[in-house]
C-alpha cells in the first residue's frame, strides 16, 4: 500500500465530504460579528466544526465499521434509534439547505423567480441523480472542490494583505461558546459519523490485503491532514470577515456576506464563478446525503428496491418543503434538533476514541443517558421554553451557556470507571 498516495488521497475526500457548501457560508458571519475577539471565536468553532469531526473519523478507524457501531455498546435498540433519527435530520436540514444556499447565491441574484420554484427543480434533478447514481457526480466533486478552495484562498490572501489589522468591537456575549454552537451548524460531527462509513468501505474495497492496523494508521492520517485543511479555512475567513467589519451593514444576512466579501476582494467575474461551484457543490452533497440515506433503509429492509425509492421520494419531498426558506430560518429551525443531538453524538464519538478499558458498555449507557438529561434544558431553552429551562439552567456548570451536559457527561464518565474498578477489584 502506498503510504503516502493514499493518504493525501483519502485526505482529500474527506476535506471533501465535509466541505459542504453550507460550511462556507457560517464562518464569514462569526467573523463579522466577532471583532476583536475573532482568535477566540475561531477556535471556539473549530472545536465543534474540526476536532470533533475528526475524532469522529479516528473512531471509525478504531471501529472500521458504519453508523451503527456508534451506538451498539448503549445497546442495537439505541443504535438504530439513533442511526434513524441521524439520517431524518440529515434529509430534513442540511439537505434542503443546501439548495437555499444555491438559490440565495446563484439564483436570487440574476433572476427573479420564488424560492419555491428552485426548490422544486432543484430536488426534481436530486431524485432523478439519486435513482441512476450517476458517476458523473463523483467527477464534478473532485474538480468543484479544488476550484473553491483556490478562490477562498484568493479571497483570505488578498484580504490579509489589502487590509490594516483593525477590528470592531465583539457583539457575542460568550465569543468561544458562541463559536462553539455555531459549530454544531456545520452538521459535520454528525457527518462524521455518517461518512466515515463511506471512506471505511472505499479504503477496503482498494486495498483488500491490508491489515487492520495499515488501515487505521491511513485513515488516522488522512484525518489530521483534512482537519488542518478545514481549520485553515474556517480561521481564514473567519478572519477575513473580520477585517471587513466595516463594509457591509450590521443586519447583512450569511449568503449575502460571503458573496460581498468575494466581490470586494476578487471583483464580480470571481464572485460569479464562486457562486456556480458553491451551487454544483451543493447539489452534489444534497444528492449524498439523499444517497446515503435512502441506503440504509434499504439496508434495514434487506436490500429492497421499494425502500430505496420511497426514501429517495421522502427525502426530495423535504428538501421541496424545506429549501424554500431562506437560509437563516432553516439554520434557526435546526438548532433545537442540534442541541439535543449533537451532544449525544459528540460523546460517542469520544467514548469510541478513548481506550477500551475506559468505555465498557455499563460506561456508554452511563454517560449517553447523562448527557440526553443534561441535554433537555438546553433543547427546552431553544425551542421557546427558556422561561422553564432558566431555573434548571442556573444550577447545571455552563448551563448558561447552553452547554450543560458537558460537565455532567465528564463526571458520570469518571463514576462509571470508578465504579468498574472498584467492581474489578473486589473480584479478584
Amino acid at each position: 500500500m502506498n503510504s503516502t498516495k493514499e493518504t493525501l488521497v483519502a485526505a482529500f475526500a474527506l476535506f471533501s465530504l465535509f466541505f459542504g457548501a453550507g460550511n462556507l457560508i457560517l464562518p464569514p458571519y462569526l467573523g463579522f460579528q466577532s471583532g476583536n475577539l475573532w482568535w477566540f471565536v475561531a477556535l471556539g468553532f473549530c472545536i465543534s466544526a474540526v476536532l470533533i469531526p475528526i475524532l469522529g473519523i479516528l473512531a471509525h478507524a478504531k471501529l472500521q465499521g458504519t453508523i451503527f457501531d456508534f451506538g451498539k455498546k448503549v445497546s442495537p435498540k439505541f443504535s438504530l434509534v439513533y442511526a434513524l433519527i441521524i439520517y431524518a435530520i440529515s434529509i430534513s436540514l442540511p439537505s434542503p439547505r443546501t439548495a437555499s444556499v444555491t438559490h440565495e447565491m446563484a439564483i436570487a441574484p440574476f433572476f427573479n423567480t420564488a424560492p419555491l420554484f428552485t426548490s422544486i427543480v432543484y430536488f426534481a434533478l436530486v431524485f432523478v441523480f439519486v435513482m441512476n447514481r450517476s458517476k458523473i457526480l463523483n467527477i464534478i466533486g473532485k474538480l468543484l472542490t479544488p476550484a473553491i478552495i483556490l478562490i477562498l484562498l484568493a479571497i483570505i490572501g488578498v484580504t490579509i494583505f489589502s487590509y490594516d489589522t483593525v477590528f470592531g468591537a465583539t457583539t457575542f456575549a460568550n465569543p468561544f461558546t458562541d463559536g462553539i454552537l455555531e459549530g454544531y451548524q456545520t452538521f459535520d460531527a454528525i457527518g462524521a459519523v455518517v461518512v466515515g462509513g463511506v471512506l471505511i468501505i472505499s479504503i477496503n474495497l482498494k486495498n483488500k490485503n491490508a491489515s487492520y492496523e495499515e488501515k487505521r494508521g491511513l485513515i488516522r492520517r488522512a484525518g489530521w491532514l483534512a482537519g488542518l485543511g478545514l481549520l485553515l479555512i474556517y480561521a481564514g475567513l473567519i478572519l477575513t470577515a473580520a477585517l471587513q467589519h466595516g463594509n457591509f451593514e450590521t443586519d447583512i444576512t450569511r449568503t449575502a456576506l460571503l458573496i460581498g466579501i468575494s466581490t470586494q476582494a476578487l471583483g464580480n467575474t470571481a464572485n460569479l464563478f464562486l457562486s456556480v461551484l458553491v451551487s454544483l457543490a451543493c447539489f452534489t452533497t444534497a444528492v449524498g446525503i439523499v444517497t446515503g440515506s435512502a441506503d440504509y433503509v434499504k439496508y434495514l429492509f434487506s436490500g429492497s428496491h421499494k425502500a430505496y425509492t420511497y426514501t429517495a421520494i421522502i427525502g426530495s419531498v423535504l428538501g421541496v418543503l424545506m429549501g424554500q426558506f431562506n437560509v437563516g430560518y432553516i439554520i434557526a429551525v435546526a438548532l433545537p434538533a442540534l442541541m439535543f443531538i449533537y451532544p449525544i453524538t459528540i460523546v460517542l464519538i469520544l467514548l469510541n476514541v478513548v481506550p477500551n478499558k475506559w468505555a465498557s458498555p455499563f460506561v456508554f449507557r452511563a454517560v449517553v443517558i447523562a448527557t440526553m438529561l443534561f441535554s433537555i434544558p438546553d433543547f427546552l431553552g431553544s425551542i421557546g421554553f427558556g422561561s422553564t429551562a432558566a431555573p434548571i439552567q442556573e444550577y447545571i456548570p455552563l448551563g448558561k451557556l447552553s452547554m450543560g451536559w458537558v460537565l455532567p457527561a465528564l463526571v458520570v464518565f469518571g463514576l462509571a470507571n470508578l465504579k468498574k474498578t472498584a467492581g474489578l477489584t473486589q473480584q479478584s
